[in-house]
């Protein structure tokens, strides 16, 4: 599985389009957020959107994992892999440990850019636990990609996937900060997975613990997503 996971891991980064709309987008997009309108209050909101757009870059790889897995069911490399010694959960495995995996570049490129372009300063203490904080929380996000690529095809994987990030980056406040929503979208946005996911980084870069109630729904939404990729794959099983 380790081999495997490497060979995964190395077709992913050489995928030009991952490297520039999966690393270089968010990036980009963090330091046109931050460095247009007024300083007013710059210092904290480099730091807040900073959080936001690595885990954006953090969402967008790991649902990315799921494209591969929608291309190789279409071309039978799936169907290669059954007749390995590798075991159904292993392949699930792998794959989603190669979701662990690559969303890695794309949460260091945008912590880089708020230290070394942005003149973000942390505790040495803060940065290792915003960037595993933002590591673990991609977990539920490679879940649902993997998910949707054993149940879709390549070419409707990718749009949904898409959609998916967009609609959970815009709603969960990734983009903008949840205090411009209206109130009946910021009630809402309280119970998606990327807010929670964000919140829980940008606390630790105040310094403050993680509040409770961001850990509670980001586990819901593990075992909601967990749960739907092992469907999807049992379901990909019977017809491929």
């Amino acid at each position: 599985m380790t081999a495997y996971v490497r060979l995964e891991v190395r077709r992913t980064l050489r995928d030009t389009g991952f490297v520039v709309f999966g690393i270089g987008m968010p990036v980009l997009m963090y330091l046109l957020f931050t460095n247009l309108g007024p300083a007013d209050g710059a210092g904290e909101w480099k730091t807040a959107s900073m959080v936001a757009m690595a885990a954006y870059g953090a969402l967008g790889a790991a649902l990315s994992t799921g494209n591969g897995v929608a291309e190789d069911k279409g071309i039978g490399w799936l169907r290669q892999l059954r007749v390995t010694p590798m075991t159904p959960r292993q392949v699930v495995a792998g794959r989603t440990l190669t979701g662990s995996v690559i969303v890695l570049p794309a949460i260091a490129a945008v912590l880089a850019a708020g230290a070394f372009v942005n003149g973000v300063r942390l505790e040495a203490w803060q940065w290792g636990a915003v960037a595993l904080v933002l590591w673990l929380g991609a977990l539920p996000f490679t879940l649902l990609g993997i998910g949707n690529g054993y149940r879709l095809t390549a070419q409707t994987t990718g749009v949904v996937n898409v959609g998916c990030s967009l609609a959970l980056s815009v709603v969960g406040g990734l983009w903008f900060p949840v205090e411009l929503f209206p109130d009946w979208l910021s009630f809402l946005s309280g119970f998606t997975p990327t807010r929670r996911f964000a919140e829980i980084g940008q606390s630790l870069a105040a310094g403050a613990a993680p509040g409770p109630a961001a850990v509670a729904v980001l586990a819901v939404w593990v075992l909601l997503f967990g749960s739907y990729a092992v469907l999807s794959y049992r379901r990909s099983a019977r017809t491929v």
